[in-house]
């Protein structure tokens, strides 16, 4: 890795942000101790506190995903390079980080305010899926990795007015989504997942490029990458493909590629949707009244209820059976969860999934006992709020506020202290209150609301 295309701590007043070099509290977010000759006296928060929101990395560094350069490239205090961050580590922000998503060995975070820079890029970059970002040493020339959270230029109208709204990441492509201007993509487009026309052997290695995209029958409300592939949902409901579909993940009814968004139909067609989820190659959908649509790969059980083939290209109504009405869907590689409304999480597919080393396959769901959520007779309401998944893994957030993990530990990606696997979900130590997860393959990023 030469460090002419390797990006240091060289931006850190144009970017916004900073990297703080320590994972525990600061000094001055401490209960401050008063010493007399009574004793000592602690001050607390106090009860008109405004909470702060932080944000917390961990799992694999040397990609430069977590955002921290003297994990890579060890600075004065720190002798050894950190491969692995096993637990929560904050990555201090000078503004509010609304939206993370986790690549393939890169991240993107993205703040809800109206000031010029708004969406920030850290990690792998050598299909300039974090955008063009600029060398020291020349302005033609762009960093393949990206060690600091650096700011993307976004080609906005009106960039004062225009909020960005939600961040995918695929594994070399990324989306970013706006609540005035639409959706944009950039990165690889070798199968036009970026949603424009592919050009034979493109470089995009340095490209400038970030795609405006069209083809909408309405204001999308939800972007979400697959490997290779892009799924948008819209406001009316409906849900929009494009990139590739080998394994028939676009649900276009066909296994070619797609460079422009197409609207999905096989038995989505007529249904309102409220939620999309994708991050290998199998697609889910879960509609307004709480039905479970899957397409895609299926060669790990993920919609063994409708075929035995390994593939499927069209959407088709999966039959759930005794999971209630279905809120909100995730899924990784070879491994599905659901959250149905009464807080409860179902799991199927290949892997570890959540209820011990014997269970390792299922084709139909198996709910994950709510006691391993939190729920007791001390806590009898504690509910999952919501589910994700990483390529390997599983992640959970209570109401709250609490986030569990489980799955293959890939690099420290569970944050749980220690590399080994985790069978049964278990409780990352977080100071404060998670409000959102985003899972990679051997990193992750949480949005964490605290009073100290």
């Amino acid at each position: 890795m030469a460090l002419s295309c390797v990006r240091l701590c060289t931006r850190h007043i144009a970017s916004g942000l900073r990297v703080c070099g320590h994972a525990a509290l600061s000094q001055s977010s401490r209960p401050q101790e008063k010493t007399s000759s009574r004793g000592p006296v602690f001050q607390f928060v106090g009860r008109h506190k405004k909470p702060s929101h932080k944000v917390f990395v961990w799992g694999f560094s040397f990609t430069g995903a977590l955002g921290v350069p003297s994990f890579v490239v060890p600075d004065g205090g720190r002798k050894k390079p950190r491969k692995y961050q096993l637990t929560p580590y904050r990555l201090e922000t000078a503004e509010q980080i609304s939206s993370a998503a986790c690549g393939y060995g890169f991240t993107l975070i993205a703040s809800p305010t109206k000031d010029v820079i708004k969406l920030w890029g850290m990690g792998l970059n050598a299909d300039s899926q974090l955008g063009f970002q600029r060398t020291q040493h020349s302005r033609h020339q762009s960093y393949d990795y990206v060690l600091e959270p650096s700011p993307v230029a976004l080609p906005l109208v009106e960039p004062l007015q225009t909020k960005v709204v939600q961040v995918a990441c695929g594994r070399a492509h990324s989306l970013i989504l706006t609540d005035q201007e639409g959706v944009f993509s950039m990165g690889n487009n070798a199968y036009g997942q970026c949603g424009r026309r592919i050009v034979e052997d493109e470089v995009y290695s340095g490209s400038h490029i970030i795609h405006k995209m069209e083809g909408f029958d309405s204001r999308v409300t939800q972007v979400a990458c697959g490997q290779d592939h892009s799924l948008f949902l819209t406001e009316t409901g409906k849900v929009f493909a494009c990139g590739w579909g080998a394994d028939g993940q676009t649900g276009l009814g066909h296994h070619g590629v797609s460079p422009r968004p197409v609207e999905v139909g096989g038995d989505l067609s007529g249904v309102e949707v409220q939620q999309i989820s994708t991050y290998g190659d199998c697609s889910l959908a879960v509609s307004t009244d709480g039905r479970l649509y899957g397409w895609g790969n299926s060669e790990y059980l993920q919609l063994a209820s409708v075929t035995e083939c390994t593939q499927i290209n069209s959407p088709r109504l999966l039959p759930l059976v005794g999971c209630g009405k279905v809120v909100q869907a995730a899924c990784g590689g070879t491994q599905v969860a659901i959250l149905n409304e009464k807080g409860q999480v179902f799991v199927w597919g290949y892997g570890i999934l959540g209820k011990g080393p014997d269970l390792s396959e299922s084709s139909t769901p198996e709910m994950i006992p709510p006691t391993l959520f939190g729920r007791s007779d001390f806590n009898p309401s504690a509910a999952v709020s919501s589910v994700r998944c990483g390529l390997n893994h599983f992640a959970a957030v209570t109401d709250a506020g609490e986030l569990f993990v489980w799955g293959k530990n890939m690099r420290g990606c569970l944050g749980i202290g220690k590399r080994d696997d985790q069978y049964f979900p278990w409780r990352v130590t977080v100071p404060g209150q998670v409000v959102d997860v985003a899972c990679g393959v051997d990193h992750m990023v949480a949005l964490v609301k605290s009073l100290l």
